[in-house]
C-alpha cells in the first residue's frame, strides 16, 4: 500500500510540473545591439515581452523598444526606454500581428516574447518604477 501511494505521490508530481514547465510558450526571440524593426510575430492575449541589456557605458547607452500594429505600422506603446543595464516584463491583453521597433545605442538587448496562460497573467506583478 505504501509503495502504491508513493507511486501515486510521484506521478502527481511530476504531472503537476510538467504541466507548469509547459504553460508558458517561447513565440519568438530576439537580440543585439543595433537598431532594427523586427520580423512580424503573433501572438494570442495574454502574453509578455520579457526584455533584458548589457553593456559598459551606464547613462551613454540607450534603448528604446516600441509595439508596433503588423503590417500596417500603427504604434501601439512603449515597451522600454533605459540607458542602464536592467531587464523587465511587460505584459500585453490583446493578441494580434506585430513588430517591435528597437532604437539601441552603445547597448545589448534580449528580447522574448512569451504566451502565457491567463492563470499566468493574473499572478503577474508590475514591477515598481
Amino acid at each position: 500500500m505504501n509503495r502504491l501511494l508513493f507511486i501515486l505521490t510521484v506521478f502527481m508530481t511530476l504531472s503537476f510540473f510538467s504541466s507548469v514547465a509547459q504553460s508558458k510558450e517561447l513565440i519568438k526571440e530576439f537580440k543585439g545591439s543595433d537598431s532594427t524593426t523586427t520580423a512580424e510575430f503573433e501572438v494570442k492575449a495574454p502574453w509578455i515581452v520579457d526584455w533584458m541589456t548589457t553593456g559598459d557605458y551606464g547613462g551613454s547607452m540607450a534603448l528604446e523598444v516600441n509595439l508596433i500594429k503588423s503590417p500596417v505600422g500603427e504604434y501601439v506603446g512603449k515597451i522600454v526606454s533605459t540607458k542602464w543595464v536592467d531587464n523587465g516584463v511587460r505584459l500585453f491583453n490583446e493578441g494580434g500581428h506585430y513588430r517591435l521597433q528597437i532604437k539601441s545605442n552603445l547597448i545589448n538587448w534580449r528580447l522574448k516574447v512569451i504566451q502565457l496562460t491567463k492563470q499566468e497573467a493574473e499572478a503577474y506583478t508590475p514591477k515598481q518604477q
